[in-house]
Order: C-alpha cells, then sequence, then structure tokens
C-alpha cells in the first residue's frame, strides 16, 4: 500500500507510520470492564428467557427461605389477618426484597443469576459499580411497577439492550458472562 505526498510522489505506507506515533484510544464502558475476564471481548445483553428462567430460580430459593425463616414463626398463629396485610406477609415481603437489593448491590447477580451466568451492569460510562441509589431504586420501586405493569418484564425481549422497564429506569443491563 503506498501513498502520495504533496508532489505526487510514492512513498511507502511503512515510512510514514514510522515517523509518526499514533495514538490508540480505548473506550470505557462499564459494562464491557465488568464482564471482560481476559477473553470476553463483547458485551452480550440477557434475553427476555434467561432472565425468566433466572428469576424462576429467584422464586425457588426466596420460598425456601421464607418456608424456613418465616413460616415456623407464624405455623400456631391462628390470626384472622389477610395475606397481604398479616405480619407473615410483611416479613416475606421484606425477604424478597432484601434478597434482591443485597445480592445485586453486593455480588451483582442473585443466585438464580449466577446459576445462569448472568449479572447486573451499569449502562453509565462515570460508574465502575452500582450504587446503593441506583439498586434501591432497581430492586424497589422499578420492580414494583414492572410488577405492576406486566409489559415490564417483556420489554426485556423487545429493546436492543434486553432491557426490563427497571433497568430503564435505572440505567442498568443484564449481561450474560463468561464461565
Amino acid at each position: 500500500m503506498t501513498e502520495r505526498n504533496e508532489n505526487n510522489e510514492q512513498i511507502a505506507a511503512s515510512n510514514v507510520l514510522a515517523d509518526q506515533e499514533v495514538p490508540v484510544q480505548q473506550e470505557f464502558t462499564p459494562a464491557k470492564q465488568a464482564v471482560d475476564d481476559g477473553g470476553v471481548k463483547r458485551v452480550h445483553f440477557a434475553g427476555f428467557w434467561m432472565r425468566f428462567w433466572a428469576y424462576l430460580a429467584d422464586l425457588l430459593v426466596i420460598g425456601s427461605l421464607n418456608r424456613i425463616l418465616i413460616h415456623p414463626i407464624f405455623k400456631f398463629y391462628e390470626g384472622t389477618d389477610d395475606l397481604w396485610f398479616s405480619a407473615e406477609g410483611l416479613l416475606t415481603g421484606i425477604v424478597f426484597f432484601l434478597y434482591f437489593v443485597l445480592m445485586t448491590k453486593f455480588l451483582n447477580q442473585t443466585l438464580g443469576k449466577m446459576i445462569f451466568g448472568l449479572k447486573v451492569v451499569t449502562l453509565r460510562e462515570e460508574t465502575k459499580t452500582i450504587s446503593w441509589g441506583t439498586v434501591l431504586f432497581r430492586e424497589l420501586i422499578g420492580r414494583y411497577i414492572s410488577k405492576v405493569t406486566w409489559i415490564g418484564y417483556l420489554l426485556a425481549g423487545l429493546l436492543p439492550k434486553k432491557q426490563a422497564l427497571h433497568d430503564v429506569f435505572a440505567d442498568t443491563g443484564v449481561v450474560l458472562i463468561r464461565r
């Protein structure tokens, strides 16, 4: 490959590159860095079905925790409280939200996501880790809205970055990681 100088003379491309230093810029993307274990070069966002199966696994874990920790406390309680407004219902809800908030904040994945090789990452370029505010907004407010409007979960199959409604609100994504 040759190039021409201002006098229309041919010069070798290797001489041009030898005389000039070409700076190489690398873009920083937290999602890429979060899954970069030395061999992963591209980010693959997790779709609806992978997230669905991971969520079902999480529900099994949460149900098991509630059966072990919460239900024995109220086994002999014969109250007439409705399940939604009972102390048992309140405690099982707290276990549900604590599970998602703490696992997402400290490990960036729940046990269901670990099983299927998924990880929650922030899509903001200025941050490397998910902040407490982002996790609380994503897991409490965003997930509640997604549960009320079931279309929120279906968006994970339609949007380009495979984000559910609570991911869009919190500017996060769920990516596949290499095991």
